[in-house]
């Protein structure tokens, strides 16, 4: 069997002519005809080159991987209890009563959530809902890497970050709704930090959470960004980007002017980062007033992980947050974000055993948060297991995305007083359909009505997922995080016991039954 999709994809809005009759080794019809329009990936490639390498609509949509990995955490079952209780009196043990709280940082400052997530990069798609939606439900949100060039209105001086209107507008979206919990974090890559962005944020615009990205996060190559007009080639390239080709070349530009030039790529500088080097930074930061610092990584190989982890670890950093294939990676070509880095379950597998041998050496960890893939409380209770004692939070990104993206579209469409049909049966009005009004009101009076739909969606989804979670704790009667443990998961199939280590479903427990049939 193949673990990949065919030669086709609705990321890049292609198809197959028999989609039921294909090679399942090469993806292809196994009738390519001499008459097709070409509908599939190599069809359209043949017109559209390179284009076809990303997905087709990057600014209003959001993507994932499509691959079926051999193991994911479907492959483990929760292994609830009907004995005991675990941080909770035996009187009061209803789910309602388990406690999501968590309390996360170092010496330099603390951190308190509502619940132990986090909603990793984005700086574009609905920022809006997103920041203020983490906001509103006292969570972790950040802002992704590339800001200089995502707002028009950047302005510049001597090649650092001068005024950044987009950036302060993000910070008031959290932060005007913020009632002690929670943080937004800024993000940097290599181009960021040469124009001063952290510098520019923490000391103008009051930003005391940053992140620094080792890598392209969950994809190995540099962010791209392709566009052909020669005016903001230059200006990218005036900014600081690396622009290829060189639009400021004579040849080049007279080859625009004949329109003979190729399409200009806005290429992404790598972090080459070693630990003398990082820690300087981590301690400029700390000077100009960063209270948090946290690294962005992905699926690299498990040495390169051991790396950083060991550069967080020497350095002080406060968070890491490690993102795993299989959830969504923004801007990344479609195929690397299906076959490139290691999928969450063997991630998190291999990041355990670099933390046990770090915890035999005494060595601090970081807070750490797991992400790719995350959406259901399922998943984030099989993930805050598998990492446990080591995994502190879960990161959720397309799904808290999808919740401020529908949020946003219903509550549009409700003003407009065209209600969707299977909506209606709640009623015709905001207060009546969103169904956590009530208690937004409660918090914020009259203040709500400026609190944008994609954020009063993204928290009723957590109050969902949270409650969920509250739910499958309970069933283990686990009352608060510290409490879960690997053996609250069980793996279903030999390949998903031999990744994770984990105790196969018949070896579980045979020392403890021994000691109880005795008796």
């Amino acid at each position: 069997m193949s673990f990949s999709t065919y030669n086709a994809t609705t990321v890049n809005k292609t198809r197959l002519r028999t989609p039921r009759d294909f090679s399942p080794f090469s993806g292809i019809c196994t009738v390519c005809t001499n008459n097709c329009q070409g509908t599939c990936e190599i069809g359209r490639s043949a017109i559209r080159g390179s284009e076809l390498l990303y997905p087709t609509e990057r600014t209003t949509s959001q993507t994932a991987s499509e691959k079926d990995y051999p193991v994911d955490f479907s492959h483990f079952n929760i292994n609830g209890r009907c004995f005991g209780s675990f941080g909770a009196e035996l009187n009061s043990t209803a789910f309602p009563n388990v406690d999501l709280s968590i309390e996360a940082g170092s010496k330099t400052g603390r951190i308190r959530l509502k619940a132990p997530f986090i909603f990793p990069a984005i700086a574009k798609l609905n920022w809006k809902g997103y920041y203020s939606g983490a906001a509103v439900s006292g969570l972790i949100a950040t802002i992704g890497e590339d800001m200089p060039s995502t707002d028009p209105d950047c302005i510049m001086k001597n090649g650092r970050v001068a005024d950044l209107p987009m950036l302060k507008e993000m910070y008031h979206s959290f932060y005007d709704y913020n009632q002690g919990y929670g943080a937004l974090f800024l993000q940097a890559n290599v181009d960021d930090e040469r124009m001063g962005l952290l510098d520019y944020a923490i000391k103008e615009v009051g930003f005391e959470a940053v992140e620094l990205k080792l890598g392209q996060s969950a994809k190995g190559i540099q962010g791209t960004g392709k566009f052909t007009s020669l005016e903001k080639a230059l200006n990218m390239q005036q900014m600081g980007y690396e622009i290829f080709p060189n639009p400021s070349d004579n040849a080049i530009q007279e080859l625009y002017k004949k329109d003979m030039c190729p399409p200009f790529y806005k290429v992404g500088r790598l972090p080459e980062w070693e630990e003398d080097s990082f820690g300087r930074r981590v301690q400029e930061l700390r000077k100009l007033g960063a209270k948090f610092i946290s690294i962005k990584t992905g699926p690299f190989r498990p040495a390169d992980l051991a790396k950083t982890m060991m550069l967080a670890a020497k350095t002080g950093v406060n968070f890491i947050t490690i993102d795993g294939s299989g959830g969504g990676t923004g801007n990344s070509p479609i195929h690397m974000m299906n076959e490139w880095g290691y999928p969450t379950v063997y991630l998190e597998a291999v990041l355990y055993k670099i933390c046990q041998k770090m915890q035999e050496k005494k060595l601090p960890l970081p807070v750490i948060i797991m992400t790719g893939g995350f959406s259901f409380e399922d998943h984030i209770f099989k993930g805050l297991a598998l990492g446990s004692p080591y995994v502190k939070m879960i990161g959720i990104g397309r799904a808290a995305m999808t919740a401020a993206m529908v949020g946003k579209t219903i509550g549009d469409l409700i003003e407009k007083g065209t209600v969707p049909a299977d909506l209606s049966q709640y009623g015709q009005s905001i207060s009546e359909i969103f169904c956590g009004i009530p208690e937004l009101r409660a918090r914020f009076g009259n203040k709500i009505e400026q609190i944008p739909f994609g954020a009063i969606g993204i928290f009723n989804y957590i109050e969902r997922i949270s409650t969920g979670l509250r739910q499958l704790m309970a069933l283990c009667r686990k009352y608060n995080l510290n409490h879960i443990e690997r053996d609250d998961i069980i793996p279903l199939t030999e390949d998903a016991a031999r990744v994770t280590g984990l105790t196969r479903i018949m070896e579980l427990d045979s020392k403890e039954i021994d000691k109880i049939i005795k008796k």
